[in-house]
């Protein structure tokens, strides 16, 4: 029996409303697979070889790229019928317009958008692993995640360190007056080090800790720290929820890691006592409601329920945690840090960075 037999079958059926969604569907199919190539084009460089070459055939291309020519020529298949790339038939030439390539390439940091499409592919890598997890409960671990602290620290490149200085320290009034002078800081779930490793360079008279669960990013901080020479930050492999460490540091940054910690409400309390007395905490975390139908117009909503589904829910799940999810809200992450004994909060968007809030707050 086919489907147009059937329609009968569901109750207030608009035809025109299905056949809007089918539509959709098929664009998004389209959509979600130019995620895959933008990541193979950034990962490749092949957008920043491409970046202000003049109309090329896939044989320049790929010469200039070092590349294999026959992955090249599909690859710019999938870029031209995305209208990603322009294509002329004679001559066989493609170009990447400078429009495109504002968005897509390395010197387009801290917009570089080419660097949040591999999300798409360090999600799908562990697909198989949430399925079982629907039926089964319980969570995937980090360690299950290919490429995750890499691709973290791209993101962090562009998010955080590229505007720490003009934009994100001076957020609290005052900050980097004292970082020049000499305090201490600790930036907790510091991943592969870039947030501390900058500061660290550029407050020379401050000493930096950095902490993490996870021994592959502690690694990767320790090689940076030491490939830039710095002598004024440590980097250590600790769960942060179990700190022994009361009134130590001056300023404490958490950078888009709480909501996807074992216990999110454990580590703000841990946070507020290694905290001095008027001493400052920055975090940096997802903006977003706490409320699905405030979210529903929010312009990543999916990607936020996506992201949370297959990494920042799971891995807490993995550690027996609460599993707070990437979309845990503004308004749950206010209520959280005033239970903690935070007070003086401020909230601010910055212009670069449309995925984020940044919380400024103090302890009394």
């Amino acid at each position: 029996m086919s489907i147009a037999q059937n329609i009968n079958d569901w109750p207030s059926y608009d035809e025109a409303k299905a056949e809007a969604f089918g539509e959709r569907f098929v664009a998004a199919l389209s959509e979600s697979s130019l995620m895959m190539m933008y990541s193979i084009g950034h990962r490749t460089g092949l957008f920043d070889t491409m970046d202000g070459m003049d109309w090329s055939t896939s044989d320049q291309i790929a010469d200039a790229a070092e590349l294999n020519e026959r992955y090249v020529r599909e690859w710019l298949g999938a870029m031209v019928t995305g209208k990603v790339v322009d294509y002329r038939p004679i001559g066989r030439t493609y170009q990447l317009p400078a429009e495109h390539a504002r968005w897509l390439t390395r010197r387009a940091t801290p917009e570089n958008l080419a660097v949040t499409s591999q999300w798409i592919s360090v999600m799908g890598c562990v697909e198989t692993r949430i399925v079982d997890k629907f039926r089964s409960g319980g969570g995937v671990s980090y360690e299950c995640f290919d490429r995750f602290h890499e691709c973290m620290a791209e993101e962090s490149a562009q998010t955080v360190v590229a505007a720490l200085q003009d934009q994100i320290l001076p957020l609290s009034g005052g900050l980097a007056g004292r970082l020049e002078k000499g305090i201490k800081v600790l930036d907790v779930g510091c991943g592969s080090g870039r947030a501390a490793c900058a500061m660290a360079k550029a407050f020379p008279a401050s000493t930096f800790t950095g902490y993490d669960l996870c021994d592959d990013a502690i690694m990767a901080a320790e090689a940076l720290a030491q490939e830039q020479g710095l002598t004024n930050v440590t980097f250590l492999t600790k769960d942060v929820t179990e700190l022994d460490e009361p009134l130590a540091y001056d300023v404490v940054t958490a950078f888009d890691i709480v909501h996807d910690q074992k216990d999110p409400a454990a580590v703000l309390d841990t946070i507020f006592s290694v905290l001095k007395v008027d001493g400052t905490f920055l975090m940096q975390d997802i903006a977003g409601s706490s409320y699905l139908e405030k979210n529903i117009d929010h312009p990543i909503g999916p990607f936020g329920y996506t992201i949370s589904t297959m990494h920042c829910m799971t891995v807490s799940l993995a550690q027996d945690g609460v599993g707070l999810g990437t979309m845990w809200g503004e308004e749950l992450a206010e209520q959280m840090l005033g239970d903690a004994g935070f007070t003086g909060m401020t909230k601010h968007k910055l212009d670069h960075d449309f995925i984020n809030v940044y919380y400024v707050m103090s302890k009394a």
